[in-house]
């Protein structure tokens, strides 16, 4: 069933208010804002790296009070057990049978604030659930339902105590991004409202979690032509053999980028998928995927660049909406 006009102008209306309503929190951060929702509405997840103090847990919690659903946050240490994320069987003497107590992973938005700073075990916890939205423990599968994100925050600068995220935990996250440090006005803006220390709670739901599934059921029915597909697939394949990378996009991040560019369509109002929208998604959505050479990586090389390489060297289709 395809999408109408009509669906995909109240699609990017109410994408637009829901933008809208984190940016009160988050200031000058528009497009970061669009990539988190974006995330959102194709059932994926986002990991946020960058220096402490730029908001990303702000965002994070923003974005969780924008929706009327559950949320928690996770804050991630060395001493955190898997149990502690998922749940934990306990026998109840007094009915005489064991039961699930459901873990803080069970939420509509998730924040898992430092994740890096968790041990590998921990950490390999969230790896069913961020690829199959359920958990399972002592054999029994539990749902956590739909919507689920998990937004995850992590400080590339102080690497003490810390454990670098494997390829296939970072390979689940649909998205990685970065805030950044705010421009002048926006910074001057901020100082002046200094008094105020939890801008988070100034964000209200405006959006129940059913309306949330109903609009990323309408972006996977968006329409991509084979020549799109195509542009899309020449790109994931030529970050496998670059001469800088020495692992390069899995067909999971080709299947990610294709559910996104779709959101990211819709939310401007269109039905269609254009090649632009496979470039203007291709660095936030596949560039953590890569693993850059490490001769390339001491001459300065990152997998960002490789993305960016990649879209200069492989000419984008002509197409033109039917």
């Amino acid at each position: 069933m395809s999408v109408t006009q009509e669906q995909a102008d109240w699609f990017a209306d109410a994408f637009a208010k829901l933008v809208d309503n984190v940016d009160q929190a988050i200031l000058g951060k528009r497009e970061v804002i669009r990539l988190v929702v974006t995330a959102l509405l194709s059932d994926g997840h986002v990991l946020l790296e960058d220096v402490p103090g730029t908001g990303k847990t702000v965002l994070a919690k923003a974005l969780a009070n924008t929706l009327d659903g559950s949320n928690s946050r996770i804050q991630f240490t060395p001493d955190l057990l898997p149990s502690d994320v998922t749940g934990v069987t306990i026998y109840d003497q007094g009915k005489g049978v064991f039961e699930f107590h459901k873990g803080p992973i069970f939420a509509s938005i998730v924040l898992a604030d430092e994740i890096n700073r968790a041990s590998p075990k921990t950490q390999s916890a969230l790896l069913e659930v961020m690829e199959e939205g359920r958990v399972t423990v002592d054999g029994v599968s539990h749902d956590v339902g739909r919507p689920f994100m998990v937004i995850a925050t992590q400080n590339p600068v102080e690497q003490a105590g810390t454990y670098t995220l494997p390829e296939a935990q970072l390979d689940r996250f649909l998205i990685k991004t970065s805030l950044g440090y705010p421009d002048h006005n926006t910074a001057v803006a901020l100082l002046l409202d200094s008094s105020n220390r939890a801008r988070a709670s100034k964000v209200s739901p405006i959006i129940a979690p059913g309306s949330v599934a109903a609009m990323a059921q309408l972006a996977s029915e968006v329409f991509v032509d084979a020549s799109v597909l195509a542009y899309l697939n020449h790109i994931v394949t030529a970050t496998r053999s670059h001469k800088d990378s020495t692992l390069g996009v899995s067909m999971r991040g080709a299947l990610a980028l294709a559910r996104a560019v779709k959101t990211w369509a819709l939310s401007q109002g269109r039905t269609y998928v254009t090649p632009d929208d496979v470039r203007e998604l291709a660095v936030p959505v596949l560039a953590h995927r890569i693993i850059v050479d490490p001769e390339s990586d001491f001459a300065g090389v990152t997998a960002e660049d490789i993305v960016s390489r990649v879209l200069v060297d492989i000419e984008p289709p002509a197409y033109r909406a039917a």
